[in-house]
């Protein structure tokens, strides 16, 4: 039976760093996922050609990304990482997604029956 020797606050600590990374992987993929989307979504459909029914699919295509690049930032300034310049050139982020970063859509008003 082997014994770890390391005092628990080390343990502790170490711990909190792998779940940090594991964090960062997840939602660093869950971006990538997200601009893919939002490329081929792109690519089938020539953006100056976009048809007006599938403007608000594009949308929240841009929302969703939005969303996932906040996350994404502020898990990464969570752990010390404050400039999000590299995110913004490794992943290739485009400029309406950096604008709506953050931002919440408006809820769905409920229908009336």
């Amino acid at each position: 039976m082997s014994r770890d020797l390391r005092p628990p606050v080390d343990i502790l600590h170490y711990e909190i760093v792998q779940e940090q990374a594991s964090a960062l992987g997840r939602m660093g993929r869950t971006l990538e996922q997200a601009l893919t989307r939002l490329r081929e979504f792109d690519a089938a459909h020539a953006a100056a050609e976009v048809p007006t029914s599938m403007q608000p699919v594009r949308r929240k295509l841009v929302m969703e990304a939005g969303q996932a690049l906040w996350m994404f930032v502020v898990q990464r300034e969570a752990t010390g990482l404050r400039d999000s310049r590299h995110i913004m050139r490794t992943y290739n982020v485009p400029a309406e997604v950096q604008r709506c970063m953050g931002l919440v859509p408006a809820p769905s008003k409920p229908t009336s029956t």
